[in-house]
């Protein structure tokens, strides 16, 4: 999330938490039932791998560059995906404190 915040200046992405009421009604709209990154478009829910690629077609290049990895087979892109999110504090760092948006950010969390 911070990621996407920290590329998308335009703000065209907003958040909500899985387990926020928001995240729970959105979920139960579009039959997710994953715990992984949701990415909804269009009326049309994407959870993992295929969430991860559209967020990235939409930041712009570098990031953009990422969609071409859509031609891998589906399969073998959510198990790349899991091993990372499964990795991902190991390898990236996590913060210690819970991360709190600025106020200019906060309308972009969905409650």
């Amino acid at each position: 999330m911070q990621f996407v915040i920290r590329h998308d200046p335009l703000g065209r992405f907003h958040f909500a938490s899985l387990q926020s009421g928001a995240g729970r009604r959105l979920r139960q709209q579009y039959g997710v039932a994953v715990d992984s990154v949701v990415l909804i478009e269009d009326g049309q829910s994407y959870v993992e791998s295929e969430a991860a690629l559209r967020i990235a077609g939409q930041l712009g290049a570098p990031w953009s560059w990422l969609m071409a990895g859509r031609v891998v087979p589906v399969g073998w892109r959510n198990a790349v995906y899991r091993l990372v999110a499964r990795h991902r504090y190991r390898w990236f760092g996590k913060r210690e404190v819970c991360w709190l948006p600025a106020p200019e950010l906060a309308r972009r969390f969905l409650e």
